[in-house]
């Protein structure tokens, strides 16, 4: 079953599996919603899941360019009240946005590897250098499928993932090509320069951080200091970026967890 929420010429692509209290599960910059494929398996018996394209991606195709006010607007019309979003990387960036933004309508936010500002800045040391974004742009523009590979061998290497499991994975983020490349550098923008910093501390909602201790991408410093910051729980994981591949009944309990608060 999917929905087509509409932004701007086309559908917002959200499949929507599962039965229980709803679930709506926010993927990284450049891939799509089947990343998150053997965590839906642990989910979709307990929950009612919202699996979200972002605008650019996927099945999203011809949708308007990914802006941070106007998509969560969009989205919190076309999901259930009440749902915990669970965002990972960019898309957790932009389920804290919308925790900020819509905060009655939601309840509660699972952050993984994410964090409320990804780049350095002389005031915030966890944060990434800005030209680590901009060559992975680069390597998606000219050869996507090597750099995707290369990029989830480098994140799930040491971790518990099969090879068969690896590679059905490789399978599902490709399956619908490039994404976008307007929506590619829309969604670097907002790696590089949004920051919800100053306003976490008004963050009235159940929360969990779950960082990846591996992880190259967002330091735990940074999400350690988040959760602390909004009065949230922090769990750190023995995984990188990626802590719903090698650890998805963990991911699926702290689900549980908000569900139960």
């Amino acid at each position: 079953m999917s929905l087509a929420s509409t932004m701007g010429s086309a559908p917002l692509h959200i499949a929507v599996e599962g039965h229980g209290p709803p679930l709506v599960l926010f993927h990284g910059w450049a891939l799509h919603s089947g990343i998150f494929a053997n965590l839906r398996e642990h989910l979709s018996a307990s929950h009612c899941l919202y699996s979200v394209d972002l605008p650019g991606h996927g099945r999203s195709r011809g949708t308007a360019r990914l802006e941070a006010d106007a998509f969560v607007d969009a989205l919190i019309e076309r999901v259930p009240d009440q749902a915990i979003w669970l965002g990972w990387s960019l898309g957790g960036l932009l389920a804290l946005h919308a925790a900020l933004r819509h905060r009655p309508r939601l309840a509660g936010l699972l952050m993984v590897a994410s964090s409320p500002r990804f780049t350095r800045a002389p005031d915030w040391p966890y944060g990434v250098d800005e030209a680590v974004f901009r060559a992975f742009a680069e390597g998606l523009e000219r050869r996507f499928v090597a750099t995707i590979e290369g990029f989830l061998d480098l994140e799930t290497r040491g971790s518990a993932i099969t090879p068969a499991a690896l590679h059905a994975l490789r399978e599902e983020v490709l399956r619908y090509g490039a994404p976008d490349t307007d929506h590619v550098f829309a969604g670097l923008e907002l790696l590089q320069r949004h920051d919800l910093r100053d306003e976490l501390a008004t963050l009235d909602l159940p929360s969990v951080w779950i960082a990846g201790r591996r992880d190259r991408m967002v330091r735990t410093q940074a999400m350690q200091w988040a959760a602390h910051r909004s009065n949230a729980r922090y769990l750190e994981l023995d995984s990188g970026h990626m802590p719903f591949l090698s650890h998805p009944e963990v991911v699926a309990e702290a689900v549980h967890e908000l569900t139960r608060a």
